[in-house]
């Protein structure tokens, strides 16, 4: 039965990661696309979570809220809408679920109100610095990587190479807690997720920071290492902050997977949690502390 379980992880695991490089790879509209399927069914997914602890958040305004969130973004990033317009979406939205809230028969509570802010802030605006992310050319990160890459590899931009990078960080993570956590995982890290141990934490942190000074140190950079090392460490750091935060509301929901749309996996929520943080992190150190140290 075991067995059974682990080849469905397994299958499930690899499909996820297929269709996640796939989407990464073809960017554009077609990765919004692809982000917002994750971002509605894993919004769903929340939205149930709340509702077994008794919120009744305005779940029909936030699904649409987050959704022209995200196609705002992607439009404002490809210069078809002034940036000013796009930032306006998010007060808008957040307007427009406190308005919903006071127009339903029985009014809404402070509980509803928290609940579906958060939920667009969670699956709707973290999510979207994927998209900037994956638009991300300000700075030219493909002509520092080995000769290796000019033959074959035109396709690859800056935009795409970052957010592959922050991705492999989050499976570095993943790996690097999960293994180390497994061989030497004596001390509890949380008791909100019991599994968890600081060994493991470390591990994961240790992994990402490794991985992160061997992608960046390709750049060439004089600082490279230094560099990889610290936004590895970062993105590690607020993976387990996602992981964690996901693992707070299911106990708190009384449930134990989000959902049941991976086999194996539980559902969205589970399988993304460590990824709805970081992009925001990774954006904000690569548009602000690189330009300083490549300049």
């Amino acid at each position: 039965m075991a067995l059974v379980r682990s080849r469905k992880r397994l299958r499930s695991g690899l499909a996820a990661g297929a269709f996640g490089l796939i989407a990464v790879g073809l960017g554009g509209w077609w990765f919004t696309l692809a982000l917002g399927v994750i971002v509605h069914l894993a919004l769903l997914e929340y939205f149930r979570m709340a509702q077994c602890t008794g919120i009744r958040p305005a779940t029909k305004t936030t699904l649409v809220a987050c959704q022209l969130l995200l196609l705002c973004t992607q439009w404002g990033l490809n210069g078809g809408l002034p940036s000013d317009l796009a930032a306006a979406v998010l007060p808008l939205s957040g307007a427009a679920i406190c308005g919903w809230l006071l127009l339903q028969p029985v009014t809404g509570s402070i509980a509803d109100i928290a609940a579906s802010i958060f939920g667009f802030f969670y699956l709707g605006f973290l999510p979207s610095h994927w998209l900037k992310l994956r638009n991300f050319n300000e700075i030219d990160f493909v002509s520092g990587f080995p000769k290796f890459f000019d033959h074959g590899f035109e396709f690859l931009t800056s935009g795409m190479i970052i957010t592959l990078i922050a991705c492999l960080m989050i499976v570095a993570s993943d790996i690097g807690s999960y293994s180390l956590g497994r061989t030497f995982g004596r001390h509890p890290l949380s008791p909100i997720s019991p599994a968890k141990t600081v060994e493991g934490a470390i591990g994961g942190i240790l992994c990402a920071m490794v991985f992160g000074a061997f992608a960046f140190n390709l750049f060439g950079w004089k600082f490279g290492l230094f560099l990889g090392a610290i936004l590895g460490g970062l993105v590690a750091l607020f993976a387990l902050v996602g992981d964690l935060t996901e693992s707070m509301m299911k106990r708190n929901a009384g449930l134990k997977d989000s959902g049941d749309a991976l086999p194996g996996h539980g559902g969205i929520l589970d399988r993304i949690d460590s990824y709805l943080f970081t992009p925001a992190v990774v954006y904000y150190v690569v548009m602000l502390v690189i330009p300083f140290l490549t300049g």
